[in-house]
């Protein structure tokens, strides 16, 4: 008897003892469990959430800077070249119009005037005339107008002023009927609409005929006589073109861009392009340094626009994503450039 009770009680201890060890989490330890998943979750997203905002910032400051190095060559570029005419040094020289649309045929064109080769625009001047009414300046802004040699310059074998047609040492694809020239030897430079080329004989000429505006005469120098341009005198097409501060086109509402205005030969029909260059530029200011001056200043104390040397634009430039910044903000960066035009300089 005693015998079957000791049994009974061991089989009793056994399985309480077996129902302890499958018992499972308390409460409490849940809780504990579930409150450091949620801190080790917590700690996670928020490495991620940093991470994703400092690649965002970075992502924002490269396109901001890859728009500001594409903006200021392109515009070094051009400032560079104002004024050139391939043999004259300082930009100045002996030089004559002779395009209908110039000052010397009557015309008031911006692109056909070569004493603003290098005039820039903004407040307290008068109003930039290159941009085009479909995208108009915007206000607050400064505008660079820069006429000049293309650099792509050819040569002259020969030139005939009888039959009006200059004999080139080389040929060029780059060269149309009805393209803006400008042509110089040490003594004069003269800037006309060529009327005929022919690629296989390498002549170009410049009659009063068959082009728009056209040439009001075909005497190529100052003084009034003909002029015959010697051997290796140089010859290229003439380059202007304005820079300025336009709304961004359609789909996109409220930004701004940086365009350039140039001067395009349309089938013998002199006239001007404008095409979109960077996005993203709010704002372009721009001031000058003239021969005498100590100091930059704008273009509102600029006395003498064929004494100015050197150029300094300052460019404001947001990034594209419009939220990359603080405060859900798109980056903005101010950034400014010097460049000498360098046919100012001796």
């Amino acid at each position: 008897m005693n015998r079957g009770r000791r049994t009974h009680a061991l089989r009793v201890s056994s399985c309480a003892q077996h129902n302890r060890s499958v018992a499972g989490f308390t409460l409490i330890e849940l809780m504990v469990a579930m409150l450091l998943g949620l801190i080790v979750i917590g700690g996670v997203s928020s490495v991620f959430l940093a991470n994703q905002q400092v690649y965002r910032t970075n992502a924002a400051l490269s396109d901001v800077q890859d728009n500001t190095r594409m903006a200021f060559e392109m515009l070094a570029q051009d400032i560079r070249n104002a004024g050139l005419t391939g043999c004259d040094s300082s930009g100045s020289g002996n030089i004559t119009s002779v395009l209908k649309n110039s000052p010397g045929g009557g015309g008031t064109v911006w692109w056909a005037n070569w004493n603003n080769a290098l005039i820039g625009y903004g407040a307290g001047t008068a109003a930039d005339p290159a941009p085009p009414a479909a995208t108009p300046a915007v206000a607050g802004n400064d505008s660079l107008q820069l006429i000049g040699a293309n650099n792509a310059g050819l040569s002259i074998s020969s030139h005939s002023t009888a039959t009006t047609t200059f004999t080139l040492n080389e040929t060029s694809p780059d060269l149309a009927i009805g393209d803006a020239m400008i042509v110089c030897d040490p003594q004069f430079s003269a800037i006309f609409q060529s009327t005929s080329y022919n690629s296989a004989a390498k002549t170009l000429g410049y009659s009063t005929l068959t082009t728009t505006p056209g040439n009001y005469s075909n005497i190529l120098a100052s003084t009034g006589v003909p002029y015959a341009f010697g051997a290796n005198a140089s010859i290229a097409r003439l380059s202007a073109v304005d820079w300025y501060i336009g709304a961004t086109p359609p789909p996109v509402v409220g930004g701004f861009s940086l365009y350039r205005v140039q001067l395009v030969n349309n089938a013998g029909v002199l006239g001007t392009t404008t095409d979109e260059m960077v996005r993203n530029v709010t704002a372009m200011r721009i001031q000058y340094l003239q021969s005498g001056n100590a100091a930059f200043g704008p273009a509102s104390s600029i006395t003498n626009w064929g004494a100015v040397s050197a150029v300094q634009v300052q460019l404001t430039l947001q990034s594209t994503d419009q939220r990359a910044g603080v405060d859900a903000k798109p980056i903005t960066r101010v950034f400014t450039a010097s460049t000498t035009a360098r046919n100012r300089v001796n």
